[in-house]
């Protein structure tokens, strides 16, 4: 698939999902409509995002360079009125999301949840740094095991790789606790990493219809190493899901400066990545492969 394909694919697809969700009531009660429709937009900021492209004033100049020709109307735009209303799209980003699920070959009842962590600046400069006072917080990155400010982005992934629901709490959030918010009104089998071995949540979650499976918190103390090496192999989907978004998208890196802004940039990062395993799908490629979309 090219690239030219690949915009027109998603372009359709998120026009038809969003004049599914807008079917009632218009989106904006007052004002003019914008010169783009928002369709436009939500294509333009997940393609974005598939080649790299997180920063707004990126993606805007790549797209008015190369691409006028698809949307012709981003030519006398400016850079601040596209900004914005990308930025005012988050909610409908979110519902949008549910619409490949919805049509995704998936299993609801097997997921893996894990977070990961979002620092918001160098942690020599983070008791002045003034970017999400009140918001962010200090914790412990699993994956480097260091210390941190910022945020902890915590997912429930369903087989074999869709992203379901993710929830953003400060740095010291406690995956424990999200546990019981990203699995609700759920049912089936649950995997998690030797963080999520608890006794009482595992009880908690059983009173919902929910199998918790973790391994034994301490490794060298494992009674069931068999098991927990399966439940890693199992999980490690999860962290190529992390790698993707990390590497692809730059999840790490916050240019943002409020919460609103942040949370619309991970929305539409989960958007881009539930689509390219949407059509990985439909073209019968592994869902996971996304670096191989582009011939």
């Amino acid at each position: 698939m090219d690239l030219d394909t690949l915009i027109i694919t998603w372009f359709c697809w998120i026009d038809e999902g969003v004049k599914e969700l807008v079917a009632g009531p218009r989106l904006r009660q007052r004002g003019p409509a914008p010169a783009l429709a928002d369709s436009e937009v939500l294509t333009m900021e997940v393609v974005g995002e598939y080649l790299g492209l997180d920063q707004d004033s990126a993606l805007f100049a790549y797209f008015q360079r190369h691409w006028s020709h698809f949307f012709p109307r981003l030519r006398g735009l400016h850079r601040t009125t596209f900004a914005r209303q990308a930025a005012n799209l988050r909610g409908l980003k979110d519902q949008l999301g549910q619409w490949p699920r919805e049509r995704l070959p998936h299993d609801p009842t097997l997921a893996i949840l894990d977070s990961i962590a979002i620092p918001v600046c160098q942690f020599t400069r983070a008791p002045r740094c003034q970017r999400f006072a009140g918001e962010a917080g200090y914790g412990q990155d699993h994956l480097t095991r260091r210390a941190f400010y910022g945020f902890r982005l915590h997912a429930r992934v369903c087989w074999p790789g869709v992203i379901c629901q993710i929830e953003l709490t400060p740095g010291y959030g406690s995956e424990l606790a999200v546990a019981l918010d990203l699995t609700e009104a759920t049912h089936g089998v649950v995997v998690g990493d030797r963080n999520f071995w608890s006794p009482r949540l595992r009880e908690e979650l059983a009173r919902h219809g929910l199998t918790l499976l973790a391994p034994f918190r301490r490794r060298l103390h494992d009674p069931w190493p068999q098991l927990s090496r399966q439940l890693s192999r199992w999980r490690y989907r999860l962290d190529t899901i992390f790698g993707q978004l990390v590497e692809r998208t730059h999840l790490k890196r916050v240019w943002a400066h409020d919460l609103w802004h942040l949370t619309n940039r991970l929305v539409r990062k989960v958007l881009m990545h539930t689509l390219a395993v949407f059509t990985n799908l439909v073209v019968e490629r592994p869902p996971l492969q996304l670096a191989d979309l582009l011939a």
